[in-house]
């Protein structure tokens, strides 16, 4: 793939991983994007997963043929963008190496070296001119590993963003780009979004015409687009108007009271609702739901004196990724002894700009009349 006259795309698709990351189910696969520059210098962005080592190192030699790549630059030290390094250094030893002093020690960790003869540390606002490209270094700690840098392309105006903008699925994926980079944000990149935030204020006067990351496709058109969602994404404002159910029913009278609750919200006129059971959905797509929408409701059983597990893990991931700014509602089901309302009340008692709806649906085993009524009051209430 040619992305400009002189930067060519030699990534891989990763067409039979099921899980990334040992946990994000992936349908569509993964793309492990690498990227040269080719000028007086040459420079290569970043390697792939070890699985893919000789399609990339052959994508290198039918990009360059004999030549060799003055820089090796890399941005992240994840083992699906860093694992080839020691090979490519074995393979290229007149290549100097370019990253963060941070990413040296990792690979040190992970290679048992640090290439302290071939090695050149770059902090952040240092430039490295190929000729007539100039790049420029942007640290970018934290998105989502300590030891990251961008890199800045003057001539072309490229951001190469290592993990930031990137999205879930092969690049031959026909999906939409916001849903699966949306899934890839908050699974991966959620929990630092004061981090997402100083990087995009560290970019706001850059002109960037491309943004090449480092897992999915390259974005060349409306990129206010995408910037405009990574701000709403990592500053953890709503996205878009509707209500999420998440739910968890041993035999099936909370699922009940939320199959009522949905037929409420639909007669007030709320187009938009999502409902997930926590114990079949993917995990990480409850997750983007809650964090895309402004309100959700909650409704499990008390399980031994807690909340049932699937919740449990539920809100934990909400928790763990900084989940604020919204508004909530409860349904707690429960035979002797209901706790999981207070329980879920407890959990989010640190989380900033959290509202609790006035109404708390406490059903004793099976719904009565006078939880059918809560449940129209609640939809009243989230409508408003």
């Amino acid at each position: 793939m040619q992305i400009s006259n002189d930067i060519k795309y030699i990534g891989v698709n990763d067409k039979n991983i099921d899980l990334f990351e040992g946990q994000y189910v992936v349908p569509n696969g993964m793309a492990y994007n690498s990227y040269i520059i080719e000028d007086e210098k040459t420079a290569i962005f970043d390697s792939v997963d070890k699985n893919f080592k000789e399609e990339w190192l052959t994508n290198i030699k039918n990009a360059l043929g004999d030549k060799i790549p003055d820089y090796f630059i890399v941005q992240h030290m994840e083992p699906d963008h860093s694992a080839n390094i020691k090979e490519f250094a074995l393979c290229y030893p007149e290549t100097i190496i370019v990253a963060s002093d941070k990413a040296f020690l990792m690979m040190n960790k992970f290679f048992k070296t640090d290439f302290l003869d071939r090695r050149l540390v770059v902090k952040d606002g240092d430039t490295l001119s190929l000729g007539k490209h100039t790049l420029s270094f942007f640290t970018a700690p934290m998105v989502h590993w300590p030891e990251v840098i961008m890199t800045y392309d003057s001539y072309d105006k490229v951001l190469f963003s290592a993990d930031a903008f990137g999205k879930f699925g092969a690049l031959d994926a026909q999906e939409d780009w916001a849903c699966e980079a949306r899934r890839y944000y908050f699974g991966i990149v959620g929990k630092y979004g004061t981090q997402v935030q100083a990087l995009l204020k560290k970019l706001a006067d850059t002109e960037i015409q491309t943004i090449c990351p480092l897992h999915g496709p390259v974005l060349k058109e409306n990129l206010g687009y995408y910037l405009n969602l990574y701000n709403t994404w990592s500053s953890y404002e709503v996205e878009s108007d509707g209500i999420v159910i998440a739910y968890t029913s041993v035999y099936g009278n909370t699922k009940k009271a939320v199959e009522l609750l949905k037929e409420e919200l639909e007669k007030s006129g709320e187009k938009n609702i999502v409902v997930n059971d926590l114990a079949r959905c993917d995990m990480a797509e409850a997750i983007e739901d809650a964090f895309r929408y402004g309100k959700i409701v909650l409704a499990t059983t008390t399980y031994n004196g807690d909340i049932f597990p699937f919740m449990h893990q539920f809100i934990y991931g909400l928790l763990e990724r900084g989940y604020k700014n919204r508004t909530i509602g409860i349904i707690e089901n429960g035979s002797w002894a209901p706790v999981a309302a207070r329980t879920i009340k407890k959990l989010f008692e640190n989380s900033k700009g959290i509202d609790f709806t006035d109404t708390t649906i406490t059903i004793n085993s099976a719904i009565g009349d006078e939880n059918i009524q809560q449940i129209k009051t609640m939809s009243k209430e989230l409508c408003n």
